[in-house]
């Protein structure tokens, strides 16, 4: 199996149940209020700083296909403590260094010392920044459009068992003529089928 295959792997499988369990919370006041446990993880800690190792991997598993100098024990190292990460001193770093790539550079070179020299190597710090924002906004509309999709499909059987249930139609927050509470209920399904075709585009582009 090749190191590309390796990571592959190691990408698609789902987040380890008990990995960095006290980092899996994004902290912030709303989301404490408002927030589902799934959309919490993807903002949190153990989500970010993950997919930023994943993108190390992913990087230096493409340059040594590429004939640059790393070793098949280098990615090996990378890949077998990607989820051991210590918090504690990547905030130290940081304070260090005064620079928050840096900190979770030398984080993941203390566990993984053979590759510390070929951790981040060749990148800028957009390279990780912007492309974890970019993955966990994609995870974040997928898991709206499941929720969507379940809301919708729960209103549908909502819609059908009532649709022979008369009620008091309203216009201009007026009376008006009948119409049925299974009638109504399509009219909010019409509205999240619209934001659901949104959030699909927005997945796509």
């Amino acid at each position: 199996m090749s190191n590309a295959e390796k990571f592959s792997d190691l990408t698609s499988a789902p987040f380890p149940e008990g990995a960095l369990p006290d980092q899996q919370v994004y902290e912030h006041p709303l989301v404490k209020r408002y927030a589902t446990k799934e959309m919490s993880f993807v903002w949190s800690p153990a989500m970010k700083f993950t997919t930023w190792r994943k993108l190390w991997i992913s990087l230096a598993t493409a340059e040594q296909e590429l004939g640059i100098e790393i070793s098949d024990e280098q990615l090996a190292q990378m890949r077998e403590q990607l989820y051991n990460v210590d918090f504690e001193f990547a905030a130290k770093k940081e304070r260090e260094f005064r620079h928050d790539v840096m900190g979770h550079v030398h984080a993941f070179g203390e566990v993984a010392p053979e590759a510390m020299p070929i951790i981040h190597l060749g990148a800028t710090s957009c390279y990780v920044g912007d492309n974890t924002d970019i993955i966990q906004i994609k995870e974040a509309m997928l898991l709206i459009k499941r929720k969507l999709v379940q809301t919708i499909d729960i209103l549908k059987k909502f819609a059908v068992n009532h649709r022979a249930l008369p009620t008091l139609g309203f216009t201009h927050y007026q009376p008006a003529q009948l119409t049925t509470v299974g009638k109504r209920c399509t009219l909010w399904m019409q509205d999240l089928l619209l934001d659901l075709n949104k959030v699909e585009q927005e997945i796509k582009d």
